[in-house]
């Protein structure tokens, strides 16, 4: 039975629509047909529902890392990064680039293997979560130019919440490897 009185049964409650947000989602490929791979998870990502435009970097290629470190044995990574505007909740979004990971034949044995597709938010907006199931921005980012270097691509203006500027960033981890 409905609460309000005024609506018919049925009548969902008017919603505010919600606020579009950019969020920042890195992409990762070091097997199979790695360029293709990304094209179609870009796609994919074009496709999803409340997605009001996706614009995406240049792939880069990159040494895997292990929690050993980098493994130059390993195959190379491809990595891009892509601005989303949308409106879908942030836990819905991760839920949805799982998903298109699992098409592309991820699956989730072992942190750091070797992966046909990787996807991860590494910013929302300016949100910032500390839950186990939801950790943004990405706790990472900062430490990785494969991530910082193609996001500076789409954004020269990006900043990482808590962290900075990405161009300072950037700038920092490239001095201190050098």
């Amino acid at each position: 039975m409905s609460k309000d009185l005024t609506r018919p049964l049925g009548t969902p409650p008017a919603r505010e629509p919600r606020e579009t947000v950019t969020a920042v989602v890195a992409l990762g490929a070091n097997l199979g047909e790695r360029a293709e791979t990304l094209d179609e998870a870009v796609a994919e990502l074009r496709r999803l529902p409340l997605v009001d435009e996706v614009v995406a970097s240049d792939a880069i290629e990159s040494v895997a890392l292990t929690l050993d470190g980098p493994d130059e044995t390993a195959p190379r990574y491809l990595n891009g990064v892509a601005l989303v505007r949308t409106r879908l909740a942030p836990s819905v979004l991760l839920g949805m680039l799982h998903a298109i990971e699992a098409r592309h034949g991820r699956e989730r044995r072992e942190r750091w293997g070797a992966r046909t597709l990787d996807l991860d938010l590494i910013a929302y907006g300016d949100v910032v979560s500390a839950d186990e199931a939801l950790i943004l921005p990405h706790p990472r980012a900062h430490e990785r130019d494969f991530v910082l270097a193609p996001w500076l691509q789409v954004d020269p203006d990006a900043v990482l919440p808590g962290r900075g500027r990405v161009a300072d960033l950037l700038a920092a981890l490239r001095g201190s490897a050098g």
